[in-house]
């Protein structure tokens, strides 16, 4: 079993409102991570069901950086499975998504034959050849199945742990996240396409970003310029089971009083006179809630983030590759009955985000500058007391207790 690493020292009394930087930049809290996260007791991010429309249809992903295949069976049921094969330890899915007509999923290199469950169902050469070789009599196929991941399809969501321990999704979401994530995973979905965005930093700067509506009108220039988000919006933070969190705001006629206060403040989220759109349909949409809402930042944690911005609507994978890097994959979805007017709105609105969205572009260029400016200083620690010093919500914008919230969650799974 292993240890907290002894340069890791959490600030006295500092509790989850400083974080030392060696969190983000050890090779050992890394591996620790995905010994106590990834293979612990967490529900991880693997695919929507509408990628595996058919029986035979799979998926490559990942949990943290363990490599695995969604597959749906010839019974039309959802598993998951290492992908790592029981012989050699060769991968045996070599492409991200596709359709296996006959249901096997065979190894090259020794050709040994799984099915959709990941049992092993052909050995060539098993009985030897003309006489000769062969395996043991006692070989038993049924002992050689593949690794296999607990699955759960919850709305319409593939989610997977390799942990018995690990509670129901409802459970380990939280009454509010649970209530967030089916309102936007309603109806069946659509998938619109994909993006892949590699990153040079550490995955956990991006989970603090997900958790931070502070940033959001300083940064992006976009959302204040062309009013799609403000800090003085109606809205609020949620924390559920520390980890998990929804960040929502709606459009209202009511925060003209703080908008008159950030004038005199004279923040430059109101300088946004100098930028103009050539094509103005970029943000044509319709309100498609009941509840007005027009922005959700859900995130799950480690490996899942849920968005509604406007009309765009995508699902934001964490892929861990080291303590420096990481890989965020990008799903985009709709509505299965969307109307081709609806359908059109998303195609034009995710120009917003993606690796180059004119919203999102930002939060992976802040996690580098983050990467980079800590890479030797491992002892020294951040600041996060932005509406006080708690791990809770509230019912406003301007807070960092969401981010405190995933790291009193994070030291407690991590035991430091």
């Amino acid at each position: 079993m292993t240890t907290t690493p002894n340069h890791l020292k959490w600030p006295a009394g500092a509790d989850h409102t400083a974080v030392p930087y060696s969190v983000f930049n050890s090779k050992e809290v890394y591996e620790l991570e995905q010994e106590k996260l990834y293979n612990g007791p967490t529900w991880n991010y693997l695919a929507s069901e509408a990628e595996l429309p058919d029986n035979g249809s799979f998926k490559s992903t990942y949990i943290g950086d363990t490599p695995v295949v969604v597959t749906r069976g010839q019974d039309g049921e959802i598993y998951a499975w290492v992908n790592r094969c029981a012989h050699r330890g060769a991968e045996i899915c070599r492409e991200r998504h596709g359709k296996s007509e006959d249901g096997a999923y065979t190894c090259v290199y020794h050709q040994w034959a799984f099915d959709a469950e990941g049992d092993l169902r052909g050995v060539p050469f098993q009985r030897g050849l003309a006489g000769k070789g062969g395996m043991p009599k006692d070989f038993d196929k049924k002992k050689h199945s593949l690794r296999k991941v607990r699955v759960v399809n919850y709305h319409g969501v593939v989610f997977g742990t390799f942990s018995d321990d690990t509670p129901d999704i409802e459970t380990y979401m939280g009454e509010d996240t649970a209530y967030h994530f089916k309102r936007i995973n309603n109806r069946p979905l659509e998938i619109l396409g994909h993006t892949r965005q590699h990153i040079a930093g550490n995955w956990k700067f991006y989970s603090e970003n997900t958790k931070d509506p502070y940033h959001a009108s300083l940064l992006h220039l976009f959302h204040a310029t062309f009013n799609l988000y403000r800090s003085t919006q109606e809205g609020a933070s949620i924390v559920n089971n520390d980890f998990h969190s929804v960040l929502w705001a709606r459009n209202t006629n009511e925060d003209a009083d703080a908008l008159d206060d950030m004038k005199k403040d004279n923040l430059r989220t109101l300088k946004t006179g100098e930028y103009e759109l050539a094509d103005m349909s970029l943000l044509a949409g319709k309100s498609e809630y009941e509840d007005g809402i027009s922005l959700v930042i859900l995130s799950l944690f480690p490996s899942l983030v849920v968005q509604q911005i406007q009309n765009t609507l995508a699902f934001r994978q964490i892929l861990p590759k080291n303590e420096n890097e990481f890989e965020l994959v990008w799903t985009y979805f709709g509505y299965a009955d969307d109307t081709e007017e609806m359908r059109n709105y998303r195609l034009k609105q995710f120009n917003l985000i993606g690796p180059g969205g004119m919203i999102s572009m930002e939060d992976g260029e802040s996690t580098e500058l983050c990467q980079k400016a800590i890479v030797r200083d491992g002892a020294y620690s951040n600041v996060i007391q932005m509406a006080g010093k708690e791990a809770q919500g509230d019912d406003h914008l301007v807070t960092e207790g969401l981010i405190r919230g995933l790291w009193k969650g994070y030291r407690e799974i991590m035991d430091f």
